[in-house]
């Protein structure tokens, strides 16, 4: 009997430990099945500065990167970056095409009308629409307009301050130690220095509480159901307490404890409702890491996690009850090794003013072996009103990127390795609650359904197809989009069941009009109307409360009369772009050699030059209308083709007949069924005006006829030259406080480059940033100073 007794015992042990181990297996499972399935970019903006004038250009370069080990990636061909004011309406909108190995660049003109402001600059692809907005890159960049009054704000009302509170794991508990992160912040989003304490229903302290750094920091309470509590604020710059309510305590439940030590991390789990079995998932940037079981023994559970198992960056810690149910969470962050490091050596620390700045750059590993890195580079003059940036990509990718709202100060955390450091990194981690990571989606484990999809090839145009008389979305019907002008760009696209149609396009750049129709010959009930490309989800994050202060007058004076300056005396360099190096061929290619028809004798209509010229084709009348016909050796087409006029599709051939032939300087014809995109062509018959301008055809009423703008086109930085003693004597002012940005600074095989630039009449104190990734995903960054003095050997200051 004892021994049937020890053998049911054993079995009943084996199967538990079989069924923990399969639930947590499942877990497991259930995560990476989800993750496979829900790819996610990531975006990182390198300005050329963050406060800017009315009046200036923004320069920008985009680095784009896979979110789960920060490799650059070359997915989405099209980033949209916008700027937002406090109201989340976009005061500037662009398209940049992504490029090569993944990264593009680009600019933007401050209009003249916005109002002076803290403003949002965020970025995102057309893929990462699918996701919260709080995956969106974004920075809070100020824009000053010197000749409009600042908006009037109630700045004379008493300071309002944000006081949030976090329990570690996420609740607390009736009876359960609970360790409590508390943030204080101002209206300008920055910590604030305060001391508190939590007291309940009869006054009596239970906690007291200071921040650490940046207005974070943590206590330790044990919360009784019974009781009642508050938290009592004292701002230092205040006179009067604030009281604020803590979260909800729950009568049972979880809570968890992380404890770090050397080599590894212990992880306790606390409980008053529940004796079974709970489990820790561990990822890293979504890639499992540690799933592990443990039995809750008198209300507690631990767990140890191998520091040397966790990804670099921000770790995701969760714990699930025996029905596998999320209970709590927390995050720990692992410093990352700094794997690349950059020289930047300018060949002086002093220069005057129309001198040349050299400056040698070099990019290694820790071993001193050269790298090739993707890398941008800005020079401009710091002051009141433009000081140095706290964020760069590397902190961007390792920590801001994944946590929620403003961060203070990110540089701080990678600059400091010491004990203060560690308790302010992971007082960090304990304010930002639970994450945004949705687990019953994980669970439910269904097939992903994206409403956009990755712009592979280039730019989406999206637009929405009904019909008229109904005015419910129609399918299954073909419409054409189509550019006015000689390089034809054509693009087709068939409704879905929600009237949605797609185009895509290839090497869609600037502004113009874009044609949309579909074959009127066949469909004209329809109405087309184009979407914005933009998203309209928006992430919580709020700005800070903008303030000019009287130390800034002076910068901001000097500031204006360089923005004018520039403005009238270089206007014209400011507004030079490059031409895209684009495929200019039409999208059939060069199936045969086109038909100039000044080589030929001119008529005086379209039937005789069809008739008389064109090879493969015979003109017909059926019904007093005209229509075309295309041979292909010995059979013939039974429909028209596709006429094209200056990139525009005509379908009435009795238009094509009224054409002005001498206004057409080519024909091009594909004298066979060609397949393109949704639809196929009986043939395609293509003309070219002189001028590009279709010569005076007339749209078809049905087409929607707007200006669109592609991808932007690159505009060229101006930064003058100054080598010659005539050049040094210019009269001309220059008066750039931007004095050097490059999109592009490549360091090749061997690691090294040579920068070089020169000083403007503005003296002043500068610093160059360059930031950048290499291939395999290790993004760095480094600056360098340096002081421009009076030069009286120069030309006109």
């Amino acid at each position: 009997m004892l021994k049937n007794i020890l053998l049911s015992f054993v079995l009943v042990l084996l199967l538990s430990f079989e069924s923990n181990a399969q639930t947590a297996t499942a877990i497991q499972n259930s995560f990476d099945a989800y993750q496979q399935k829900t790819f996610q970019e990531k975006l990182f903006v390198h300005t050329d500065k963050s406060t800017y004038l009315t009046g200036e250009i923004l320069w920008f370069k985009v680095y784009n990167v896979d979110a789960t080990n920060n490799k650059p990636i070359n997915i989405s061909k099209v980033a949209y970056v916008e700027v937002l004011d406090n109201n989340q309406v976009p005061v500037i909108q662009a398209k940049v095409a992504l490029k090569g190995s993944g990264s593009g660049n680009g600019s933007v003109y401050i209009p003249v009308a916005i109002n002076s402001g803290n403003y949002h600059l965020r970025a995102y692809t057309n893929w990462m629409k699918n996701f919260s907005a709080d995956n969106y890159f974004e920075k809070n960049i100020t824009i000053i307009n010197p000749l409009k009054s600042p908006e009037t704000t109630a700045n004379k009302a008493k300071p309002t301050y944000d006081i949030q509170f976090f329990p570690e794991g996420g609740n607390l508990v009736n009876g359960l130690t609970s360790k409590v992160a508390f943030k204080v912040v101002s209206k300008d989003g920055k910590g604030v220095n305060i001391r508190g304490a939590i007291v309940n229903q009869h006054n009596d302290t239970v906690a007291r509480f200071r921040p650490l750094k940046f207005g974070i920091g943590n206590f330790t309470f044990k919360p009784n159901l019974k009781d009642t509590y508050k938290a009592v604020v004292y701002i230092e710059a205040e006179n009067k307490p604030i009281v604020k309510e803590l979260p909800s305590v729950f009568d049972q439940g979880f809570v968890m404890q992380l404890t770090d030590n050397a080599t590894q991390l212990t992880v306790t789990v606390n409980s008053n409702s529940n004796q079974g079995e709970v489990y820790l998932f561990a990822h890293t940037k979504s890639i499992t890491k540690s799933v592990q079981s443990a039995a809750l023994v008198n209300g507690t559970a631990k767990f140890l996690i191998d520091k040397a198992l966790l990804g670099e960056g921000i770790s995701h810690l969760t714990v699930f009850n025996s029905d596998r149910k999320p209970v709590c969470e927390r995050l720990y962050f692992k410093r990352p090794a700094q794997k690349v490091v950059i020289n930047l050596n300018p060949d002086q620390e002093q220069y005057g003013t129309r001198k040349k700045v050299n400056v040698a750059v070099s990019v290694k590993d820790q071993q001193g072996q050269p790298l090739v890195a993707d890398l941008s580079m800005s020079v401009y003059q710091i002051d009141s009103l433009q000081t140095t940036e706290p964020g760069d990509i590397v902190n961007y990718l390792w920590l801001t990127s994944d946590l929620k709202g403003n961060i203070e100060s990110p540089d701080y955390y990678f600059k400091n390795k010491n004990a203060e450091a560690d308790e302010a990194i992971d007082n960090l981690m304990l304010s930002q609650g639970w994450s945004r990571f949705k687990w019953e989606e994980v669970f439910k484990n269904p097939q992903p359904s994206f409403s956009f999809l990755p712009e592979y090839t280039g730019h989406l145009v999206t637009a929405k197809l009904t019909g008229i008389a109904t005015n419910k979305p129609e399918k299954n019907i073909t419409a054409y989009l189509a550019v006015p002008g000689k390089r034809v760009q054509l693009y087709t696209s068939n409704s879905d069941s929600t009237g949605k149609l797609l185009f895509n396009t290839k090497d869609l750049y600037g502004p113009g009009e874009i044609v949309v129709q579909t074959n009127t010959e066949k469909d004209s009930t329809y109405r087309i109307d184009i979407l914005s490309p933009f998203s309209e989800k928006y992430s919580k994050s709020t700005l800070p409360v903008f303030a000019l202060t009287e130390d800034m007058q002076s910068a901001l004076k000097a500031r204006s009369l360089d923005m004018q300056v520039q403005n009238l005396y270089a206007g014209n360099k400011l507004r030079q772009f490059y031409n895209p190096k684009i495929d200019s061929s039409s999208f059939y290619g060069k199936l045969f050699s086109p038909y100039k028809l000044d080589d030929y004798t001119r008529f005086t209509t379209m039937e005789e030059v069809l008739r008389e010229y064109v090879k493969s084709l015979t003109v017909i009348r059926q019904q007093k209308r005209f229509h075309i016909r295309i041979y292909e050796e010995n059979a013939r087409f039974g429909g028209d083709p596709i006429v094209i006029l200056d990139g525009v599709p005509v379908f009435n051939i009795d238009k094509v007949m009224a054409i002005d032939p001498l206004k057409i300087q080519k024909l091009e014809l594909v004298n066979n069924q060609y397949l393109w995109q949704a639809t196929e062509f009986e043939g395609i018959l293509n003309f070219t005006t002189y001028k590009g301008d279709l010569g005076g055809y007339e749209f078809d009423p049905h087409a929607v006829i707007i200006d669109y703008e592609g991808m932007q086109l690159e505009r060229e930085f101006y930064s003058p030259v100054y080598e010659s003693s005539q050049q040094m004597a210019s009269r001309l002012p220059d008066f750039r406080n931007v004095l050097y940005w490059s999109p592009s600074v490549s360091t090749g095989a061997q690691g090294k480059t040579q920068v070089n630039f020169y000083t403007s009449d503005r003296t002043g104190n500068y610093i160059g940033v360059l930031q950048g990734i290499t291939a395999t995903g290790e993004a760095a960054s480094q600056y360098f100073k340096f002081s421009v003095k009076q030069d009286y050997t120069a030309g006109m200051k």
